[in-house]
């Protein structure tokens, strides 16, 4: 080794979660390296959220024209030039990554090491020619693209999330296998840039999220021409002089899907290999590193955050999990995670957004719960501009403890951090149904949702003859 550092915590990953833990503890007056092998900002500037929705945007800026008449305005076909379209993501990409470069960062104090890390003992990290030794390490090295053992694949071009962002020419026919978040978001996105679309999914879309809530996106999505085949298994895929074709199986039958170019979008892998964590004494398997409450592996020494660690891969949990590790690594406070209140949205148009339990989760854990309603055709901001596609649904406790939110329209990824501040703190339905909301906004949807607990009581029998009985007073 050329040279040894010796560190309060060592940060091995530069994705959301990494650059959390190394900005937070270095201003707090750690002393902190930071080791990165590839691009700084990680998955979610570089191949994931940032991306995503700068390619969503163009999607929406592209269906406005189209949708134009509705109010109306001449409706129109839009031109699409997709290669601009790359530049603009690119270009969101660029304007955000500063606040995650390496310049940044050693301005604040941290020494940023661009080497692959590798676990040495249970106390040290080689980086290329420099040893670290750190009273503290977090494993913060995210996840990758699953790609699924589907005979032919190897031999057949396609793309991941990981690449899509690169594509300048919008495919003829783009295939998507796999029907979770990254590709329902990207199906739409691509369809309303003027693709047809095709999405193969095993089980269900959106498999983790309400079945009546993802029903309302999923409508739209067809109504836009996107084909989605779900419990369909994929069995073989190859290249074909157009592009690519994929072997199918649904209901005992087979079928074939011919495209032009195809996203493997079937989930997310942790980034465990080369790390050496066998030799830091640090479990792990195929979905990651094994860490307890406070996000501690088996070595103490040592913590895991974000994809790497799960249980959900969401920047804002690489986020939030960095804040349990900064006050136990630095402070030694006892701060746990509290996964009751993890919100997530699908960012599909329109976005579909879940915090606590589903209905069905609400029912299998509680039995006799109540279910609160309101649909977006009944508010009147949702009517004036004429999207009034959407529903949220509330469960509760009988006794109006809030367990979980679903919803499904515009801005539900908006509209659902209430509700998850609500379950944080325990708070009771009553809490949103005495809220005043704005008038004219989609928030008033959650304060009729709210206040729909109290309907059966408040305009019941009893109710009513309460008021007669007080009226002879005078």
């Amino acid at each position: 080794m050329v040279e040894t550092i010796k560190a309060d915590i060592c940060v091995i990953g530069a994705g959301s979660a990494g650059l959390s833990v190394a900005a937070g503890a270095s201003q707090m007056g750690a002393s902190v390296v930071l080791i990165e092998k590839g691009t700084m900002g990680g998955d979610c500037l570089n191949t994931g959220c940032v991306p995503s929705k700068a390619l969503l945007a163009a999607a929406h800026a592209a269906q406005g024209f189209r949708d134009a008449g509705r109010f109306g305005i001449g409706a129109v076909e839009p031109a699409v030039d997709f290669a601009k379209v790359r530049d603009h993501v690119r270009g969101v990409i660029a304007g955000i990554a500063p606040n995650d470069s390496v310049e940044r960062f050693e301005g604040l104090g941290v020494r940023v090491i661009q080497e692959e890390a590798r676990f040495t003992g249970p106390r040290e990290v080689v980086a290329g020619e420099v040893a670290v030794r750190a009273r503290r390490f977090v494993v913060a090295t995210g996840s990758s693209a699953l790609v699924p053992p589907i005979p032919g694949l190897d031999r057949a071009p396609y793309f991941t999330n990981e690449t899509i962002f690169d594509n300048a020419t919008c495919p003829d026919h783009l295939i998507v296998i796999g029907g979770g978040p990254i590709g329902i978001e990207m199906a739409q996105a691509h369809r309303r840039l003027g693709a047809r679309v095709s999405v193969i999914e095993k089980l269900r879309c959106l498999p983790r999220d309400d079945p009546e809530i993802t029903a309302v996106a999923l409508d739209r999505l067809r109504a836009e021409g996107v084909a989605l085949l779900e419990r369909t298994a994929v069995r073989s895929v190859e290249a074909t002089a157009s592009g690519v074709a994929v072997d199918t199986e649904a209901d005992g039958r087979a079928g074939r899907v011919e495209g032009s170019l195809l996203l493997v979008a079937a989930g997310r892998a942790a980034n465990v290999d080369g790390l050496g964590l066998d030799a830091a004494g640090i479990d792990f398997g195929p979905r990651g590193i094994a860490v307890d409450a406070g996000l501690r592996t088996t070595n103490r020494r040592v913590f895991a955050i974000g994809d790497v660690a799960g249980p959900y891969q969401f920047t804002h949990m690489a986020g939030y999990q960095a804040g349990v590790v900064i006050r136990r690594a630095l402070f030694r406070l006892p701060a746990k995670v509290d996964y009751r209140a993890v919100p997530w949205v699908t960012y599909t148009d329109p976005e579909v957004a879940q915090v606590g339990m589903t209905e069905d989760q609400a029912r299998a854990a509680h039995g006799d719960v109540k279910v609160l309603r309101e649909n977006f055709a009944d508010n009147d901001r949702a009517r004036a501009e004429r999207d009034t596609d959407g529903l949220i649904k509330v469960m509760t406790t009988r006794r109006g403890r809030i367990l979980g939110a679903s919803i499904v329209g515009v801005g539900a990824g908006d509209l659902v951090l209430p509700w998850s501040m609500m379950i944080a703190r325990k708070m009771k339905i009553g809490a949103m149904a005495s809220l005043i909301a704005p008038y004219p906004t989609r928030g008033e949807i959650a304060k009729r949702a709210a206040g729909a607990y109290y309907t059966p009581s408040l305009f019941g029998p009893r109710t009513r003859w309460m008021v007669r009985l007080l009226s002879k007073f005078g």
